[in-house]
């Protein structure tokens, strides 16, 4: 890094010249585009987003005003931390060995780069960010008397700051930057500068920051390329059938329902990892619905209008298809909620078209709802929904960013570092272009689903909540169900998971899965990854669960697949998309997944 480099070529500095001159013109572009449609940005909303951490943080130190002792305290033992930092800095630049006050998390990629360690500065500012972020996030734990909605937020919002000062994300404290930009005598931050430019115009004005080469994947191309047909669709959905790759399938259908937050292809990115590819070779004749990327005109589409439009429209269209009266149904995270929505309303209209349910990563009960529960209390959604009154939906780039503040430092900040500090060009990955491939939500459907969920946590309650007018009790569901929870899932923690299904009637199986709300979910038997854990009792408490637990390594698919096999009925002939009552509408994956926030 103290190598000096050679001087700029003649052809260097034109291409330079060049290179500013074009970012001079973009940005003279993107100002005015700015100053166009700053008349459409309320700035009420930009406001209130700041009051609300502002009254958030101002509660937070009344709290902490009230026990100075404890403040007191907390101080003398950063201090004492610092103290101790001082003193191992002072023996190393004497040039004795001495063990690190602090050291990375594991998994912490931030500081790889070596002189992070062997640099004494740069080793410094490390530890000193470490201590001080971590005490930080320490305080909020240990304030007492905080409502646990208000810690939740304090936490989030510290958690938001500390990730956002850390040394890596600035040019004069992150020695990999300092390097590339001695070693390109800056290239590095101009190709960043052109970077956020591209970012900014992709956002229409709004930087939205780039995770993958999005230019490397089109849908139906080389990714979601399993073969099938379209043949339903309505307002809200398309209804595909793929092709199978086996002489005899299942009587029972399978129909997936995914969330209509992301898109429905999560569970088809590549045929080695592909979950419909597989359930179609285990003989399931698969069919998913693919929701539409709705806009203002169908800002009235409800809970409801999705469970009608949705997977009663789909059992129906299923029957008609093919004469098969039952399907087993799989929901994954909203799409459970959906389908638990659903098979409680059918059991009270004597609907019995379910031979089985299965819910990914699914929550019923949101007493534990993970870290989204910061944004659901009755300002935040206030806000939300004057935001969505305005457009008749909610954008889909804010439900991204939202998602993305949970795991910042991986899904925010290391794509600064590598797109805007040191210039590289975003690598192309198939999860991060499905990641970016953001879907708006009605505002009378993602309404009544904070407010009676998140906020009320209504459908545990008998009676609860209706559907089409009706009451529904999950207690009704006499469905055989199978509840699949990830170990470190942020969005759907597991012992909620697992506390929702103790809710339904009948015949219940829960698997707890190894990793998170996505890699837990999508994992093949043939990448030999993982592990899960499963236990035919279900006792009181998820804790309890666990520690009886047996855990099996490997995907948790081959379980489910000897479980759902028992509700799919004798083999048949292979049923051929379109060689049933259903005409082919169009190839899968369809038009609706094409069309893009």
């Amino acid at each position: 890094m103290n190598s000096i480099p050679e001087p700029l070529s003649q052809e260097a500095l034109s291409r330079l010249a060049k290179e500013l001159t074009d970012i001079a013109e973009r940005s003279q572009r993107l100002i005015a585009d700015f100053v166009e449609k700053s008349g459409q940005i309320n700035p009420a909303d930009t406001h209130q987003e700041f009051m609300l951490i502002g009254q958030t943080f101002m509660q937070y130190a009344m709290k902490l005003s009230e026990n100075p002792t404890q403040m007191i305290e907390a101080q003398a033992d950063l201090w004492a931390q610092y103290a101790a930092l001082w003193q191992t800095t002072l023996q190393r630049m004497a040039g004795s060995e001495s063990s690190p006050i602090a050291t990375p998390d594991k998994g912490d990629r931030r500081f790889k780069d070596t002189e992070w360690s062997d640099n004494l500065i740069f080793d410094y500012i490390k530890q000193s960010y470490l201590l001080t972020s971590r005490w930080l996030t320490d305080q909020t734990g240990q304030v007492e008397g905080l409502e646990p909605q208000l810690a939740k937020k304090v936490d989030f919002y510290t958690r938001q700051f500390v990730d956002a000062i850390s040394p890596t994300n600035f040019v004069a404290t992150n020695p990999a930057v300092l390097r590339e930009t001695v070693e390109t005598h800056g290239e590095n931050l101009l190709k960043g500068l052109q970077n956020i430019l591209n970012d900014m115009e992709r956002g229409h004005g709004q930087l939205r920051i780039s995770q993958t080469d999005m230019e490397a994947f089109s849908v139906g191309e080389n990714i979601a390329v399993t073969p099938g047909k379209v043949v339903f669709q309505n307002d809200l959905m398309q209804l595909l059938h793929y092709q199978p790759t086996t002489e005899k399938q299942f009587v029972n259908p399978l129909l997936i329902i995914p969330p209509w937050i992301n898109k429905f292809y999560i569970l088809d990115l590549r045929p080695e990892n592909s979950f419909i590819r597989w359930a179609t070779d285990q003989g399931h004749s698969v069919y998913v619905i693919s929701w539409v990327n709705p806009t203002a005109d169908l800002r009235d589409k409800d809970f409801t209008s999705y469970m009608l439009e949705g997977p009663l429209a789909a059992v129906e269209a299923i029957e008609r298809d093919t004469g098969t009266k039952k399907v087993n149904a799989i929901g994954y995270c909203l799409g459970g909620t959906l389908l638990s929505a659903t098979l409680a309303y059918a059991a009270k209209k004597k609907i019995n078209s379910f031979a089985s349910a299965t819910f990914f990563t699914t929550l019923v009960d949101f007493e534990q709802a993970g870290e989204l529960s910061v944004v659901v209390d009755e300002e935040q959604i206030q806000l939300i929904e004057r935001k969505m009154h305005e457009k008749g939906y909610l954008d889909g780039a804010e439900m991204a960013s939202t998602f993305n503040s949970l795991r910042s430092n991986d899904l925010i900040w290391s794509f600064v570092v590598s797109n805007y500090l040191m210039g590289k060009e975003p690598f192309p990955f198939d999860l991060l272009f499905w990641n970016s491939d953001s879907t708006r939500l009605p505002e009378a459907m993602h309404s009544f689903y904070l407010r009676n969920m998140y906020q009320k946590n209504l459908m545990r309650e008998p009676g609860g909540i209706s559907m089409n007018e009706q009451p529904i009790d999950l207690g009704d569901i006499e469905t055989p169900t199978y509840f699949l929870a990830t170990k470190e899932d942020h969005i759907a923690p597991w012992p909620g998971v697992y506390q929702g299904m103790k809710r339904f009637g009948g015949e219940t199986k829960f698997v707890l899965a190894a990793s998170g709300h996505i890699a837990g979910v999508v994992n093949p038997p043939t990448a030999n990854k993982y592990s899960y854990w499963t236990n035919e009792n279900k006792p009181e408490t998820e804790q309890e669960w666990f520690d009886n637990s047996i855990e099996k390594s490997g995907s948790w698919w081959a379980d489910w697949q000897s479980w759902v096999a028992a509700k799919a009925g004798k083999k048949i002939p292979a049923r051929v998309p379109g060689k049933g009552k259903l005409a082919v509408i169009e190839a899968a994956p369809g038009s609706y997944v094409k069309v893009r926030s």
